[in-house]
């Protein structure tokens, strides 16, 4: 494999957490470039920015290990003003995003929610193979869901299992700050970690 670069996911002691103790030699921390460090601070000046960081911290302090991830992106969505929201969601997940919307329009917030499949459009039209039809006819269309959210003017969309690459593409055409809700694996019930948790067994072929 050659010389690997190491970086933050080679740590193993995570001292920068604690701002104390010994750094590894490889530490992004101590070896910093300190005009990417100035920039990125300077950007949380910005009265938006700055409020969406100091609610996150907030969420976390206040509800760490208490709250679901449903209820923290509801307290998220409070603190930062968001009263409009919308769900991004996969059609295979329309049920659980109608429960989703159920729950946060009995907290009062209103929802808007957008298929993948909207508009109905065949795959052949963007020049997906003809193999890709097999699971279905219909593409996926992420940029027309962040599009038609847009017109909508929500305050925050939710993501709600959208296949992987059609996540990044909804999260470049939103206008509205994104957060996930639910992240799709449909191998795992839509828990991809435990395949991380089982790598050196039951997954063991990933390291292969």
């Amino acid at each position: 494999m050659g010389d690997i670069r190491r970086s933050c996911i080679d740590c193993v002691v995570k001292n920068c957490s604690r701002m104390q103790g010994t750094y590894p030699q490889f530490c992004l921390t101590t070896h910093m470039d300190e005009d990417v460090l100035a920039d990125a601070m300077a950007q949380y000046e910005d009265e938006l920015i700055n409020k969406v960081a100091v609610a996150s911290a907030e969420v976390e302090a206040e509800h760490y290990c208490r709250f679901t991830r449903i209820e923290e992106t509801m307290t998220f969505a409070e603190k930062i003003g968001a009263r409009k929201l919308g769900i991004a969601t996969c059609v295979g997940l329309l049920a659980e995003s109608r429960i989703l919307a159920r729950i946060l329009r009995r907290h009062g917030f209103e929802v808007v929610g957008v298929a993948c499949k909207a508009g109905a459009q065949p795959k052949e039209s963007i020049g997906i193979p003809a193999y890709c039809t097999e699971v279905g006819p219909s593409m996926c269309n992420p940029i027309l869901q962040a599009k038609l959210l847009n017109k909508e003017k929500t305050d925050l969309n939710l993501v709600v299992g959208l296949c992987v690459g059609h996540d990044s593409l909804f999260y470049r055409y939103s206008d509205a700050l994104c957060t996930t809700v639910v992240v799709k694996d449909r191998v795992l019930g839509h828990n991809p970690v435990a395949a991380l948790y089982t790598a050196d067994s039951y997954y063991r072929k990933l390291e292969a």
